[in-house]
């Protein structure tokens, strides 16, 4: 699915349990890819929360878990070069990997 279409099935969720549309949008500007959307939307699907609140801290552990992976990945790119910086030198560790 494209980012728009799912923006846009995102948005309907929303609508069908009586939050404003805007709610919507901002929740999708927020999280910014297409999977997060939809686990987003899976979570209004099954869910079927009651408050804008709720929405909004699934929304939030949502971008959290993605933060964190980022974060995780990261970190293990960089300890990777370090290994390298220690296995073969400042030489070594200049390329590209």
């Amino acid at each position: 699915m494209s980012w728009s279409s799912t923006r846009d099935e995102l948005v309907r969720n929303i609508k069908s349990l009586g939050f404003p549309a805007e709610l919507g949008e901002a929740i999708a500007g927020y999280l910014g890819s297409p999977k997060a959307m939809e686990r987003m939307i899976s979570y209004l699907h099954y869910v079927k929360p009651k408050t804008e609140e709720l929405v909004v801290d699934e929304m939030l552990a949502i971008r959290s878990e993605i933060d964190a992976w980022k974060e995780k990945k990261a970190s293990e790119k960089a300890n990777a070069r370090y290994n390298d910086m220690l296995n073969y030198g400042l030489d070594g560790a200049d390329e590209d990997r």
